[in-house]
């Protein structure tokens, strides 16, 4: 089998390598617009859960990226400046994006897989100006702005929304001790900052406002470089004093990209490319991941009849990955109120409301988990 895949991220990379893996006579190609070395963003987490599915999809990967992630425990939640730790029965990881698709860029090539860097592609046609013309399948991996799907938006289903928050992704080299979300009130707005280390010198650093807040204070009429500075204000105090690192770091509201159809005829879509999920339920990477598990493991069932391949993926795959989704769309549509939670709910009845939005925690899971975090709540509530 011949198998093109457009965009050389970790879902795209990951597949890419997992069919080698298994049929190693397979012609495997990646084509991806930027050089092996660029990269935007900063550091991802990948879960427990997740590396769990990643080690029985590849063990040798999954060792190489264990090795080079940072692991806690624990994350600090502050609200009306009182910060709550919660302490987590399940360990998060973080790792650089760079140092991610670089130990993915080496397996592949050990493995077998074609590399094409700085090759950008405006339409899955032109993929026969590098021999993938006949390609059995075409994999759009290629993210949020996906020329696959774009070519064949209306075959596919798609729906696209943007939500109205408004947030931008930094660094800093302010390596935090543990993860942390603070929501902070200023000037009547309700800002949000959610960090996180991902290496002995760099940390992630996402910053965040309704839109609200967006207009109200004037942020829709500054520059980029403005409002980096007024979150390096606001929140001096986590970052004590260091600046704020851009690399690309526009600001921007999310996209909700569906669709309806997760193949058309040999092309198919996994990743940020099929469905965009959330960063705020810090599965973006996993779900990408696991999607490249489902369709590898598809193809290579039924690696003699295509269609049948591409059916079997999104039928076995889609009831599992909608719970996930599920629960990014519950958690999105939470922080679309974020300032009505921040007005109306005390540090522990906040993070309680927080720690239940997605629906997929309740009381009896956060006592087993959570102990004291329940009883400090049930303190506060006997006060109130």
């Amino acid at each position: 089998m011949k198998v093109a895949v457009v965009g050389g991220g970790p879902s795209g990379l990951y597949l890419s390598l997992l069919l080698r893996r298994r049929r190693p006579g397979w012609d495997v190609q990646v084509v991806e617009q930027n050089r092996p070395d660029a990269t935007f963003g900063f550091g991802v987490v990948l879960a427990d859960t997740g590396l769990a599915q990643l080690h029985q999809a590849d063990a040798a990967s999954h060792d190489a990226m264990v090795h080079a992630m940072r692991f806690n425990h624990s994350q600090t939640i502050v609200q009306r400046e009182v910060p709550i730790a919660v302490q987590r029965n399940v360990k998060g990881g973080a790792i650089e994006r760079l140092a991610l698709l670089h130990i993915l860029q080496r397996q592949c090539e050990d493995a077998g897989v074609v590399l094409h860097h700085g090759r950008r592609i405006e339409h899955p046609d032109a993929l026969a100006g590098l021999g993938l013309g006949d390609a059995d399948v075409v994999v759009g991996a290629d993210g949020i702005n996906s020329v696959v799907r774009q070519a064949f938006a209306s075959a596919f289903g798609t729906t696209q929304q943007q939500l109205t928050n408004h947030f931008a992704w930094y660094g800093t080299e302010r390596v935090f001790e543990t993860p942390a979300l603070v929501f902070r009130r200023h000037d009547g707005g309700h800002f949000v900052a959610h960090y996180y280390p991902y290496s002995a010198t760099m940390s992630t650093f996402v910053a965040e406002c309704d839109d609200a807040t967006w207009r109200r204070l004037g942020l829709d009429r500054m520059a980029d470089a403005e409002r980096q500075a007024l979150f390096e204000r606001l929140f001096a105090p986590e970052l004590q004093g260091l600046p704020l690192i851009s690399n690309k770091s526009t600001w921007r509201q999310f996209p909700v990209i569906r669709n309806a159809h997760w193949h058309h005829g040999r092309h198919v879509l996994i990743g940020d490319a099929l469905t965009s999920a959330h960063f705020s339920i810090g599965s973006g990477t996993r779900i990408a991941m696991t999607d490249a598990i489902a369709l590898a493991e598809a193809l290579v069932a039924h690696e003699d009849d295509v269609p049948a391949a591409l059916a079997a993926y999104e039928a076995s795959h889609r009831p599992r990955k909608q719970k996930l989704i599920d629960a990014s769309e519950r958690s999105y549509n939470w922080y679309e109120r974020i300032g009505e939670w921040m007005d109306r709910y005390g540090p522990e009845e906040f993070v309680y409301q927080f720690m239940t939005r997605t629906g997929r925690v309740d009381d009896r899971r956060l006592r087993e988990q959570f102990p004291a975090l329940m009883d400090r709540l049930a303190r506060a509530r006997a006060g109130a």
